[in-house]
């Protein structure tokens, strides 16, 4: 199937994409083809973010966004920031806070609702939309340039061989394909590493988000109420927080980040995210109310260093598949929205001037010069000093932030990517995490029954292993097995067996796409890759 432009991923920003190239093509009175891959089985299926939501890039993609009914409809009306110990909570004051903690005229959102709406203003302007359908190769031309993606085998069996069910996997031809799959997309994986989109970058570092939705009493209720909180359960020494968001209908939010450069291979950040919701600071909010979602999302923290070049013959990355999130406001759908926007402009301008070899420059030119590049430079330096521990990155932040607005001349570095960061399980102490109760803390299978995850199980596993022995021989030899620890969905077990006495079980059937272990296996050899379209978790309100 040719097109002018294929864009993989149909999250915020690959829809913000298709949505502007048709724009462009209707004011200036031409056609442009352009279609959307989404492997989850609907848009939004595979959408979680916390999320409160800055619409000033919606504001510019779609100024009639609120007549067109968009679903930005609770408003903040209070920010709160707490630093919790384990048992008391120290409200900062909102004139002490920068102004990355500040959320006035921003809104609390569920943006996979937001997405499903941007699917379909895309959809009324001619964006060929196909859901359940994974991209699973890049393609290349005789030239090296990307000359667009194949859509995954459906049907094939655990042993390799085609199914009853076998159906072809579809080419997908474009003079320009923008690659939009969110954190640690697979193949913008690979394209970083085939153009070495990389060089001259800091690693990227991630975070796992993990979050919950909770029908709550109506009496506890604060529509618009949004709760930060930094410290307890975390030490001081690991990089994490919190959210707390008060939406419409009697409902909240609560979610809790961990970075994924902590050094103990006995945290868990499932388990962590447990213990948070036991403070009395949070558990006020909760008990007496019904957890009705879960789910999990690795994001990624870089900010502006950590990028990489964004273009390459044939395409460019897009959105979070870059790395444009913002850590220090914690927002990352209007960097989403505002990048998809500029990468279609740049498109649009290409395959009307008959360019088709070229590279993209219009983009990162244009990036450059915006007000996104300017709001990643003002926080660049937030992960790094946060790096450094809770003290000394809340002084140095409130420093650089409050005092100077972030307008500073130096620039701190990222050094280690996160799968170096792991101690030997040796010289670490394990960590004691309390049995849930079942009414505010639960157990991980529980809770991805919640995030309505299927996979069809007669198909290869999508989490592959470069080398079988390395779970045992290294990982659960040298680190005690990590990954049975900072996967969120009970995918990796050990168990035992009777010739090796123990392996490694992969329950690929609860994978809810989070990414975290193809990010922090302390030896690179987890390789998460597409499964059959349509699978993974189908997330409603998050």
């Amino acid at each position: 199937m040719e097109y002018d432009v294929v864009i993989v991923g149909g999250g915020p920003a690959g829809l913000s994409a298709a949505i502007r190239l048709k724009q462009r093509a209707a004011k200036d009175g031409v056609e442009i083809g352009v279609c959307v891959l989404e492997k989850g089985s609907e848009i939004g299926a595979h959408i979680l973010s916390g999320a409160v939501m800055d619409p000033r890039a919606i504001d510019e993609l779609i100024p009639d966004w609120k007549e067109k009914g968009a679903p930005l409809e609770v408003e903040v009306t209070e920010d709160r920031f707490l630093f919790l110990s384990e048992t008391g909570a120290r409200s900062i004051p909102n004139w002490m806070l920068p102004d990355n903690f500040k959320n006035h005229g921003n809104y609390v959102i569920s943006l996979a609702n937001v997405t499903r709406w941007l699917g379909q203003q895309a959809e009324a302007l001619g964006v060929e939309i196909f859901p359940g359908f994974a991209a699973a190769e890049v393609l290349y031309a005789e030239d090296g340039r990307v000359k667009g993606v194949a859509t995954g085998d459906m049907g094939i069996g655990k042993d390799g061989q085609p199914t009853e069910n076998f159906q072809r996997g579809m080419e997908l031809h474009a003079k320009y394909t923008l690659f939009c799959e969110g954190t640690r997309g697979h193949l913008g994986r690979q394209l970083q590493e085939v153009f070495k989109l990389r060089d001259g970058a800091d690693p990227q570092v991630y975070g796992i988000g993990i979050k919950e939705v909770w029908d709550i009493d109506p009496a506890k209720h604060q529509r618009g109420l949004v709760i930060h909180t930094a410290g307890w359960p975390l030490d001081t020494q690991t990089y994490g927080g919190s959210f707390l968001y008060h939406m419409g209908d009697n409902q909240v939010v609560v979610g809790f980040v961990v970075g994924l450069g902590y050094t103990n291979p006995y945290l868990s950040p499932f388990e962590e995210f447990q213990r948070y919701k036991t403070h009395p600071a949070i558990r006020a909010f909760l008990e007496g109310g019904k957890r009705v979602s879960y789910g999990a999302r690795a994001i990624t923290a870089g900010g502006l260093q950590s990028l990489p070049k964004l273009v390459f013959p044939g395409g460019a990355l897009v959105g979070d598949e870059a790395g444009f999130l913002n850590a220090s406001r914690i927002k990352g759908s209007h960097a989403a929205i505002k990048t998809g926007m500029l990468a279609a402009d740049a498109a649009f301008d290409a395959v009307q001037a008959g360019r088709q070899v070229d590279e993209l420059s219009a983009y990162p030119q244009a990036f450059a010069a915006s007000w996104l590049h300017a709001e990643l430079h003002k926080g660049r330096n937030f992960k790094p000093w946060m790096s450094k521990g809770l003290y000394v990155g809340t002084l140095m932040v409130g420093i650089e932030q409050k005092l100077f607005g972030g307008k500073v001349p130096w620039t701190l570095r990222h050094r280690h990517w996160d799968h170096e960061t792991l101690e030997d399980a040796s010289r670490c102490k394990p960590i004691d995490y309390p049995k849930p109760d079942g009414k505010l803390t639960f157990d991980r299978l529980s809770s991805v029954f919640l995030s309505n995850t299927n996979h069809e199980e007669n198909q290869p596993t999508h989490l592959t292993l470069k080398d079988a022995a390395v779970p045992v021989n290294v990982n659960l030899k040298t680190y005690a097995g990590p990954e049975s620890r900072y996967c969120p969905a009970g995918v990796y077990e050990f168990v035992a067996d009777e010739v090796a006495g123990e392996r490694l079980q992969i329950n690929a059937q609860n994978c809810v796409h989070c990414k975290t272990c193809d990010i922090k296996d302390p030896t690179q050899n987890i390789v998460w890759v597409a499964p059959e379209g349509g699978g993974g978790p189908n997330y409603s309100n998050m």
